[in-house]
């Protein structure tokens, strides 16, 4: 049973040190579950893991609503016990499952529709296509489950219950891992038994959390009082995971006027940033929760001490995987295709997105703090300048030139995106410490 933990009192390291290893090893085994996966595929059809590719947006889109809306969940939740209104947190909390419900049925139906021409938009081989639809129905339409376990993990991650979140994923995955080469090649079902291994693997995970996740369902009359608040906190995480939706489905349509090699490259890539972004995305869900019950309480310099020390461990960790995208690049290639034209890109393209995971680091916490103390315009701000403004256009701008040079568009995004992270952040801090010294002189103190 998980003890509650005092994000109030209770040394920060210490905190992220309880909160952040359960978080990566579940990512850890997601992040093996999503190499696995596409290692079995590539190795059924290279046109498969082409497939892979132009999915892939799309359902990075469905985990950014799910876990987007999660977050905005765990932020009230965790904002509430900050100021021990108990009533507001269990009411809010009361609300995930009918919630996750309606996310799900309208982004079935509306996928379901918009599948084949988002499909012709990235290829025209015919069988990369069928792929495409196979793979993309399943995992859209069934995604009920997804929901589920994702609204359902933020509320007991509100709470400082990480392990059976991390129990949950861990099961799932390995689930899914173990049912793929069956449904790939045993029962010869192809794409489809990854597909359907996909969301059997989602459905266990959500049973688990079942029982734990049950709440009270909040009166609907409260839900006009809640709804717009968990939006408010969840919407900056929405944009920005959906946003690697938007230019994901950017970067494919311009990589697709270089060859279909182009876009496998770039789905690889993202297939090992799953692993090596471990510690980052963990770090982004450890320490919402934390910042959101300090800032309620005016504890500002908590507030500071958090980021500032998960600057100092997100450095550190990403630098092991600037290292291997230096050294190895073609092995990373090599581990899911043998297409020598895949090979020769991923040689130099891996060389340049390694480089840009040092300011990735600034670029992708400084959001999620903001998010965190309720800055919402700052917040999707960052979002918009990195994945609006920055990755699809800089992306096309150096395609024109050459191939090579449209790789170098990660690095020069991610530092962007950090100096105006930079530059917000000493804002906020110039406005609280005004605001402190206001208080201070109010109430007579020097």
């Amino acid at each position: 049973m998980d003890k509650s933990i005092d994000f109030g009192n209770e040394k920060i390291h210490k905190i992220i040190f309880k909160l952040a290893p359960p978080v990566m090893i579940a990512q850890l085994i997601q992040a093996l579950y999503n190499i696995v996966d596409s290692l079995f595929i590539g190795r059924f059809d290279s046109k498969a893991l082409t497939a892979l590719s132009i999915i892939y947006p799309l359902q990075l889109l469905m985990i950014a609503i799910a876990t987007g809306t999660g977050v905005g969940f765990n932020a009230l939740i965790s904002r509430y016990k900050g100021l021990n209104k108990n009533k507001e947190a269990m009411d809010v909390s009361g609300m995930a499952t009918p919630i996750a419900i309606i996310s799900w049925a309208l982004f079935s139906i509306i996928t379901f529709f918009i599948l084949p021409t988002y499909t012709n938009l990235q290829t025209s081989d015919n069988l990369i296509i069928e792929y495409s639809l196979s793979y993309g129905r399943i995992v859209c339409v069934f995604s009920i489950f997804l929901f589920l376990e994702s609204f359902w993990a933020k509320i007991l991650q509100a709470d400082g219950k990480m392990k059976l979140p991390m129990v949950d994923q861990i099961i799932g995955a390995l689930v899914n891992i173990v049912l793929d080469p069956l449904l790939i090649f045993t029962f010869n079902l192809g794409i489809t038994g990854a597909a359907l291994a996909t969301v059997i693997g989602q459905g266990v995970s959500a049973l688990i959390l079942f029982k734990s996740s049950l709440r009270k369902l909040t009166n609907i009359k409260l839900y006009k009082l809640y709804l717009g608040k968990i939006y408010k906190l969840g919407l900056p995480n929405i944009l920005m995971q959906s946003a690697y939706t938007f230019y994901i489905f950017g970067l494919n349509i311009i990589l697709s006027g270089f060859s279909d090699a182009a876009v496998t490259t770039l789905g690889i890539y993202y297939k090992w940033q799953t692993f090596f972004f471990i510690p980052l995305g963990s770090l982004q869900t450890c320490i919402v929760p934390i910042i959101s019950y300090n800032y309620a309480r005016y504890e500002i310099k908590r507030c500071k001490k958090t980021l500032n020390e998960t600057l100092f461990y997100g450095l550190i960790l990403m630098l092991i995987g600037t290292l291997v995208f230096l050294l190895i690049p073609k092995e990373l290639a090599m581990a899911f295709t043998s297409d020598s034209e895949v090979i020769e890109i991923s040689n130099y393209a891996f060389r340049f997105v390694g480089i840009s995971f040092i300011p990735m680091v600034t670029s992708l916490i400084y959001p999620v703090f903001f998010e965190a103390i309720g800055y919402i315009i700052r917040s999707s701000i960052l979002t918009i300048v990195r994945t609006v403004i920055c990755f699809v256009p800089l992306g096309y701008l150096f395609s024109r030139i050459s191939l090579f040079w449209f790789w170098t568009t990660y690095p020069l995004t991610e530092t962007i995106t950090s100096i105006i992270g930079f530059v917000f952040y000493i804002q906020f801090i110039k406005k609280e410490e005004n605001k402190l010294k206001s208080l201070n002189l109010a109430n007579g103190v020097e």
